[in-house]
């Protein structure tokens, strides 16, 4: 077959598949997309993130740390420079995410390394209000914990059964990055079951590709249909920002420490 006439062949087989499209009432620029999606004529996450981000909030953590100064020890020297006034601690501040799980206890689930040692947690909700946390307990082993907050108008979000989730599988990621507040990034469920970190404890994450940055730790990753999957907990990064290589703790496991830290205070592990 000549040249020309195998690439005319091949137009007029594209321009037919076209027609059928068009003729199906489907724009071939959206022919592999779905019509609808939670009613929308257009696919967007806007609904879903519409009913779940009140449940993520933002949460700012002081710890009081001790100056240690041997020189503060010593009268003399402390009159001879001067050193009377000088603080003898200082404030460390930690700044992280939450996921409002119950809310009319007011429970909410975020990282050990969030509010571990904490003397002050401050929660900033969605709306604006800024409350005052409870800590329940934390478990540093899987990185959890749990916090209390007392607000009216709570919204909480369900929790999924992460055993059902599969490698490809979309995800949205939201917290509260470097600070500036409540962002919403995507992505898919790069691997399951990750272990192997250096660093961390009882390991058995999700893997994602969401962008997830220092900040995001505690915050929510939830399926399609605006359910908790995982609680964001670490990156895997040479710079420090996102490579596209996060991790977060499983609902399931989050569910069971949740509970034991509500009971009890403590968590056993098998």
């Amino acid at each position: 077959m000549p040249i020309f006439h195998r690439r005319f062949t091949r137009l007029r087989t594209v321009f037919i598949t076209v027609l059928a499209l068009a003729g199906a009432g489907l724009p071939s620029a959206y022919a592999a997309l779905p019509p609808f999606v939670e009613g929308q004529p257009v696919p967007s996450l806007a609904p879903m993130l519409e009913r779940v981000t009140p449940a993520v909030v933002n949460i700012n953590s002081k710890t009081r740390v001790a100056v240690r100064n041997p020189f503060m020890d010593d009268p003399f020297f402390r009159q001879f420079f001067g050193m009377q006034n000088m603080p003898r601690e200082r404030i460390e501040q930690s700044l992280g995410s939450g996921v409002i799980i119950d809310a009319a206890k007011g429970y909410v689930l975020t990282n050990n390394h969030v509010v571990e040692g904490a003397d002050d947690i401050s929660v900033t909700l969605h709306d604006g209000r800024t409350v005052q946390g409870q800590l329940v307990g934390t478990d540093p082993e899987t990185e959890v914990a749990v916090i209390k907050i007392t607000a009216n108008n709570l919204a909480a979000m369900p929790l999924a059964d992460s055993s059902k989730l599969r490698v490809g599988d979309f995800v949205v990621a939201l917290g509260n990055p470097f600070g500036l507040g409540q962002t919403v990034t995507s992505g898919i469920v790069s691997a399951l079951g990750r272990s192997g970190l250096r660093g961390l404890g009882y390991q058995n994450f999700i893997q994602t590709d969401a962008s997830i940055n220092p900040g995001n730790s505690g915050g929510a990753l939830v399926d399609l249909h605006g359910e908790l999957v995982g609680i964001n907990t670490a990156i895997f990064s040479p710079s420090g920002g996102n490579v596209g290589i996060g991790f977060a703790i499983p609902s399931n496991l989050c569910r069971d420490v949740m509970r034991q830290l509500i009971a009890t205070g403590t968590v056993t592990h098998g």
